[in-house]
């Protein structure tokens, strides 16, 4: 799995791009994610992952707690 990250004033894109089907990609992504402290919305573009398995699906659980916690909007964009 693949992830970059854009900033737009408050709001933090980050771009994911292959397969969250291990636990170390899922990790990846919650890292990515958790890094963002400073974001009100924090956007998870999921155009190009083509395959989420159990732990890809337990850390976008986890990272929603994580986000509504701090008061921070976290929407996912485009999941297939």
């Amino acid at each position: 799995m693949r992830l970059h990250m854009d900033h737009i004033g408050e709001m933090a894109v980050v771009e994911c791009q292959g397969r969250i089907v291990r636990s170390e990609a899922a990790f990846r992504l919650r890292d990515a994610v958790t890094s963002q402290r400073d974001a009100r919305v924090i956007v998870l573009d999921l155009s190009e992952v083509y395959a989420l398995g159990e732990a890809g699906l337990e850390i976008l659980v986890n990272l929603r707690r994580w986000a509504f916690e701090r008061d921070i909007q976290l929407k996912l964009f485009n999941p297939s």
